[in-house]
Formats: structure tokens, sequence, C-alpha cells
């Protein structure tokens, strides 16, 4: 039996074993899923070790960055964002090697796509984490301009939460939160922003699944704005780790 699993910490919650589980026996493929819930990164090679069946992992919170020193190369986009959600293992006489892949790029794409509109041009793109960077990439991609927020004051043009204006709420159309605020069980959290000016002309994406509509959301709904939550991009980023690991 093939194995595969997700590294992270917690993993309580976690979609990817749902996801994957639900997969492998829709399709009949001979696979498990398994949880790696590590409290440290350097604790990544002691899995590998035990889990000589392990083909392939993704990556979550709070690791996505940090596995990087641990992977023998990267492809171009998880190397140019310095953030990785998908490794594949190669063995090969004897060798082990891990190559990391950025899924969460194809994941938000294909999602966010669908709902965007010319005066779309401009993104505030909420946290500065692993998933920040793919959504960043992404929105560039798109030709949307996009500006990092921050808690904490950073000197990489990232701005705070306390600088965010009514006019800069009405010029950023699109905001997206990776950040985990409001996920289950704090579901009572958000993000603080200017929620009053927003209007039927904003898109609030929240990379958030559980719960399906968070505090993020409902309050951009109050005001007639369109939202989605991250399943869809969850479910698209995990079906191209898939074939990854299949090829």
């Amino acid at each position: 039996m093939q194995t595969y699993g997700l590294i992270g910490y917690p993993l309580s919650h976690s979609f990817s074993k749902r996801f994957f589980t639900a997969y492998f026996e829709q399709e009949s493929i001979d696979a498990e899923y398994l949880n790696f819930e590590i409290s440290n990164i350097s604790l990544l090679p002691g899995v590998i070790r035990e889990h000589p069946g392990l083909i392939g992992f993704n990556v979550t919170i709070p690791y996505k960055e940090a596995i990087i020193p641990f992977l023998d190369s990267c492809d171009p986009n998880a190397a140019a964002i310095r953030a990785v959600n998908t490794v594949k293992i190669e063995r090969t006489r004897g060798e082990t090697k891990l190559k990391g892949f950025n899924t969460d790029l194809i994941g938000f794409r294909n999602s966010i796509t669908p709902l965007l509109k010319p005066h779309h041009k401009k993104a505030l793109v909420l946290g500065t984490g692993g998933a920040s960077k793919a959504v960043m990439t992404t929105l560039a991609g798109l030709s949307i301009q996009a500006q990092l927020v921050s808690r904490e004051i950073r000197k990489d043009g990232t701005i705070t939460y306390a600088q965010l204006t009514e006019q800069m709420l009405e010029e950023y159309t699109v905001i997206v939160n990776t950040t985990p605020l409001g996920t289950f069980p704090k579901t009572e959290e958000f993000p603080e922003i200017l929620y009053e000016y927003l209007s039927e002309r904003h898109i609030l994406y929240d990379l958030v699944y559980n719960p399906a509509v968070s505090q993020f959301l409902q309050k951009g709904a109050d005001h007639g704005t369109t939202i989605k939550n991250g399943l869809e991009m969850l479910e698209l980023q995990a079906l191209a780790a898939w074939e990854i690991w299949k090829g």
C-alpha cells in the first residue's frame, strides 16, 4: 500500500486526510493518507525514515517556509515564492530525495478567477505566512496589484491594519484573508479591517474553510460583498498535488 500524508501542527481539524481518504476510496486506489503532527520541523527526517512507503506529503501551517532547508530541490514556482505545500519523495539506489512544489498557486488561481470583474485591479492580502506568498504571486499573474497587511510593522512594504483607510478600502476591492483567524474552534475571531467601507464591488476571499462562513466573510456579506471560502482552493490544490505524486 502506498502512503501519503500531511506535515503540520496542529492537525486536529485537517482537510487533507478526509479529502484523500475519500478520494482513494472513490477511485479504488490502494493507498493511505496519514497525519504527521510534528511539534518541530526538525522531526521531519525521522518521519521519512520511519515510513519507507511514504511517496509524498502535503505541508501546512506553520511549516510551508521552514521545510525548505530540508528539501533537495524545489520547482521554480515554489523556489520563487519560498513556500512549499507539496513534497514528492524519490527513493533510488538507497538515496532519498525530497522535491518541493506549491500547488496553492493553482488552487487559488482557479478558484478566484471566476469571481473577478474588470474593476478588480487592486487587492489587500491579510497575513504574511507561506500561503500569502502564493496568493501574492497569483494575483500578480492576474495583473492585480496586491498589498500585504500585517499586525506587525515590517520593512518590506507591508502595512499594518491600523494604516488601512476608507480610501484604501474603496480602492482595493479584492481582500484575501490568508491568516488562520476565525478557524474552528476560535470562530469568533476575524481580521480587524474597516468592514463598514465594503460594498457590492468587493470580493472577500477567505482561505479559512471551517466554518464555511467565517466572521470575516459574514461581515463582508452584511455589506453585499461577494464572498468565498477556501474549500474549493483546497480541493484544487490537493488534486494538483496528486498529479505531482502520480507523475
